[in-house]
């Protein structure tokens, strides 16, 4: 399957895979370029540099990030109060919305500076996001490959994030599978990530 070809329903693709779905859409329709999205989330976004605590060490985050939206979150012993939506973010949530026919009341950020920042394997299954979360991550800037770990088999798939992309997860994708974004020695650029999830 070509996951880079044209959707001409500007619906995300499906992906097969074994106890969840998933699906991409190349490029999410938004007003205004790529570029210009992410040099404006770069500057206007409250960028903070977290500590989380791994099995049981408290750890700074390789990467800064946000919190926006009506309720706050939990994860990793961190817990973030939620900053209103700014116009932009509002309208990249609207998109997404648009896109998977799903609603979102909260988009976490993630800014991987260059190729040295990451994200650690893991599921996004806290509570609040409910059963079967659904799951919409949208990506600006430099593609970074996203890596899916199956929990029983071990079965791994990658995907590379590109350039105003979304990946849409959704059933149960985060009870069977972990994600996560590896450090590379390559000279990279920076990227974005923001995944818009409904807190309930």
């Amino acid at each position: 399957m070509d996951l880079f070809a044209p959707a001409a329903d500007l619906k995300p693709i499906p992906i097969p895979i074994r106890d969840g779905e998933l699906a991409f859409l190349p490029q999410l329709p938004l007003p205004w370029p790529n570029e210009e999205v992410l040099a404006r989330l770069i500057t206007e976004t409250d960028w903070r540099e977290e500590s989380v605590v791994v099995y049981g060490k408290r750890h700074l985050q390789p990467r800064l990030s946000a919190w926006h939206g009506e309720k706050g979150y939990r994860y990793s012993g961190l817990s973030l109060a939620p900053l209103p939506f700014t116009p932009l973010l509002d309208t990249i949530r609207r998109a997404a919305e648009e896109a998977t026919g799903r609603r979102y009341n909260s988009v976490l950020l993630n800014y991987y500076r260059d190729g040295r920042d990451s994200m650690g394997m893991h599921s996004d299954d806290e509570p609040e996001l409910g059963l079967e979360p659904a799951i919409a991550s949208v990506s600006f800037g430099a593609t970074r490959p996203f890596i899916l770990r199956h929990k029983l088999t071990k079965e791994t798939l990658k995907l590379p994030l590109t350039d105003g992309s979304l990946l849409f997860m959704a059933g149960q994708m985060q009870a069977n599978w972990m994600h996560g974004i590896n450090k590379t020695a390559k000279p990279t650029g920076p990227r974005l990530n923001l995944t818009f999830r409904n807190i309930v």
